[in-house]
């Protein structure tokens, strides 16, 4: 099953959820929502349900007040995206995609050094399964 990719809006409501401690109801996912833009409490709602309809959250109905939860961790969500932006606007060259985000924004030396690191791990791995 592949899981399917978020829109800009319900990728802000995935933040909250996996930033919070757990199931959240949809007055909690407002309240931290509108604390950054003005959004109507039925837009909401409306999200959580369109959202729980595609599988991107689960709803727990077993009290008056639904709980929602992210039906993926962010890891898994931020894969599908990125291996998806790398095959639409890099013809899937990780290479190509690394270069741009350095280009685009300038990385601190210690997000170099961490990057060195990734890349010395994944050179690591890549021998290890040949």
């Amino acid at each position: 099953m592949t899981l399917p990719r978020p829109t800009e809006g319900e990728l802000a409501i995935l933040r909250v959820l996996w930033q919070s401690d757990g199931p959240c109801t949809v007055h909690q996912v407002h309240e931290v929502l509108s604390q950054a833009k003005d959004t109507a409490y039925t837009t909401v709602l409306k999200m959580l349900s369109i959202m729980a309809e595609k599988g991107l959250v689960t709803r727990d109905d077993s009290d008056r007040r639904h709980r929602y939860s992210a039906a993926q961790p962010e890891p898994e969500v931020q894969a599908v995206l990125l291996k998806d932006l790398m095959q639409r606007a890099f013809s899937g060259s990780a290479l190509q995609l690394v270069q741009r985000a350095l280009d685009v924004d300038k990385a601190s030396a210690s997000e170099l050094d961490a990057i060195a690191r990734v890349i010395a791990e994944a050179k690591a791995r890549q021998r290890k399964s040949t």
